[in-house]
């Protein structure tokens, strides 16, 4: 199967000026369910300032090919194979989230450090653990098999809910989706149930890499106590809360997850 990537900057005026950005620190991002690697454009082409920038479509999302099974380590795998630097930083935003820490975890070697966005290693609600009630997931997955664009359509909006900006960024969410077909069924019935399902916990505890958790305060899908949580578990986690941020931070906060990243690639 094929998975489609694109490399930031766009634009290589000259030779030499191409040879530059291949010796800059690889950094890959993995979108979240249901988008594709579109979304980035703003926050890739502002972070390709400093970093080679490479973006995927997961498989079943934007111009990628669908993968089976649609596990996590297949899924991982997959995109793995598809990266074409041996070692990279890796940032993962939602969904991507998980499948950045899957594969820091089974690939230290490759995965140099991770970054995740509005992520959570355990998205479903446990008693001990700061989550999304199961129920929400079990809904978005029945409501996919009458109506999936509907069902796409609340899920956006849910990303911005709450927000003083959300009819504007429910707006620039849906424009920026349309630009690409529509993912399949079977890859958003998949992505739910890697969320539904996916625990990696203990596997950000114990990861040997440096690790960015990056929230929103206002974060409708992710808990923002998740922060003080994750801190508990893992004490070296760097965390950066943006105020005023919802789950799709880098549509209003680009400027400061530049800065968080860099500070945490410069604190090397």
């Amino acid at each position: 199967m094929s998975i489609y990537l694109k490399e930031y900057p766009l634009t290589q005026p000259d030779k030499n000026e191409a040879v530059l950005g291949q010796t800059k620190p690889a950094l890959v991002m993995l979108h979240g369910w249901s988008m594709h690697s579109g979304l980035w454009q703003t926050l890739a082409e502002q972070l390709a300032q400093h970093f080679r920038v490479i973006c995927l479509d997961l498989p079943g999302h934007g111009l990628s090919g669908l993968c089976a099974p649609y596990q996590l380590e297949t899924v991982t795998d997959i995109l793995l194979q598809a990266i074409p630097t041996e070692q990279f930083m890796v940032l993962g935003w939602s969904l991507g989230a998980s499948i950045a820490l899957d594969m820091a975890w089974r690939y230290p070697k490759r995965v140099s450090r991770v970054i995740t966005l509005a992520g959570n290693p355990c998205f479903v609600e446990q008693n001990d653990w700061p989550g999304v009630h199961p129920n929400v997931l079990m809904r978005f997955s029945e409501n996919l098999m009458h109506d999936s664009h509907q069902t796409l359509v609340r899920f956006l909006a849910l990303q911005v809910n709450g927000l003083p900006e959300g009819k504007h960024l429910l707006r620039q969410l849906k424009t920026a989706i349309e630009s690409c077909p529509p993912p399949t069924v079977e890859a958003l019935q998949g992505g739910l149930k890697i969320l539904q399902t996916c625990d990696l916990r203990d596997e950000l505890a114990a990861l040997s890499q440096p690790v960015l958790a990056i929230f929103g305060d206002h974060d409708k899908l992710i808990p923002p106590v998740l922060a003080k949580v994750i801190k508990q578990r893992r004490p070296d986690c760097q965390i950066s809360l943006l105020a005023g941020a919802g789950h799709a931070p880098f549509l209003t906060h680009s400027e400061h997850i530049q800065q968080a990243i860099i500070q945490f690639v410069d604190d090397a």
